[in-house]
């Protein structure tokens, strides 16, 4: 799998997570694999996959300690984010684009293998695919001020 794939999965799953009680949060994880596969046919008839979670030991454990690492380092990452989202502290975003943000922010600060141009990069295009109109600007804004 790659790792823009990985990355996504990770987003979806923290994005998730966030609906819970921190109690509930592994749980809601761990049920994350089990979910079903999505689809939709296009106008053209085509069938798109939108969701399928296939992977193998390897990427299930790096995903599983990745997003468990993040949700450990949330308070720290909220804070650098309020810090320079003027207007804008974690409480005020969007789900979307504060899971986005803490995610490339984790990546640009203790990802060694994903550099910082890259974790930008990334969350711009999971804002085009996830957010709204203005989601992706935001989004680089926002990282654009962190580093």
């Amino acid at each position: 799998m790659t790792r823009r794939e990985l990355r996504e999965h990770g987003f979806k799953m923290l994005f998730a997570a966030d609906f819970y009680p921190a109690e509930e949060k592994s749980e809601q994880i761990e049920l994350y694999y089990e979910s079903p596969e999505e689809d939709e046919v296009s106008p053209e008839g085509v069938c798109e996959i939108l969701h399928k979670v296939e992977l193998d030991l390897h990427d299930s454990d790096y995903l599983r300690k990745k997003v468990e690492d993040i949700e450990a380092k949330i308070p720290d990452l909220d804070a650098k984010i309020n810090k320079v989202a003027e207007g804008w502290k974690t409480k005020r975003m969007g789900k979307v684009e504060l899971t986005i943000l803490r995610l490339a922010l984790y990546e640009i600060l203790y990802d060694e293998e994903v550099p910082e141009k890259v974790a930008i990069n990334e969350a711009v295009e999971l804002a085009k695919k996830f957010g709204g109109d203005d989601s992706s600007a935001f989004v680089n804004g926002i990282l654009a001020k962190l580093v």
